[in-house]
């Protein structure tokens, strides 16, 4: 009867604090387009190959409700991975990983704060681990 209660107890545990990832885009090849329109954005995201062995990858964030669009760019190595929420809108949180020549996009509805997650400098550029990954503005 325990050992029921502790299985069920660490499965809800597990469960609850895994990500809730509604939606998801695999992108294969170079100009192909994959879109997400999770909560109050709209997302359109392409990737062209980049200088070294890095893809360039590019995702265009418009608001549902009308608003000037943003556009985040962001240069990824094979194995790369990171996850942001657009300035001014607490909705999902966005996860961009590359394996390969595939880019997979995915959102996020919960929000959660973590100290390994990437800081927006003055100049609008995002870093983590000490490297720029992507420059953020208007279109």
């Amino acid at each position: 009867m325990i050992r029921n209660i502790l299985s069920a107890s660490v499965l809800a545990t597990l469960f609850l604090a895994a990500p809730a990832f509604t939606e998801e885009t695999t992108i294969g090849r170079p100009i192909e387009a994959g879109s997400l329109h999770e909560g109050n954005l709209d997302m359109v995201v392409y990737y062209v190959p980049a200088e070294g062995d890095r893809l360039e990858v590019t995702a265009t964030f418009a608001p549902k409700t009308g608003g000037d669009p943003q556009r985040v760019v962001m240069g990824l190595a094979d194995g790369d991975s990171v996850a942001f929420s657009m300035p001014g809108h607490r909705g999902p949180l966005y996860a961009f990983s590359r394996s390969g020549e595939e880019v997979t996009v995915s959102s996020e509805t919960g929000t959660r704060t973590d100290a390994s997650a990437p800081t927006r400098l003055a100049d609008g550029s995002l870093r983590a681990a000490g490297r720029e990954l992507a420059s953020v503005g208007p279109m």
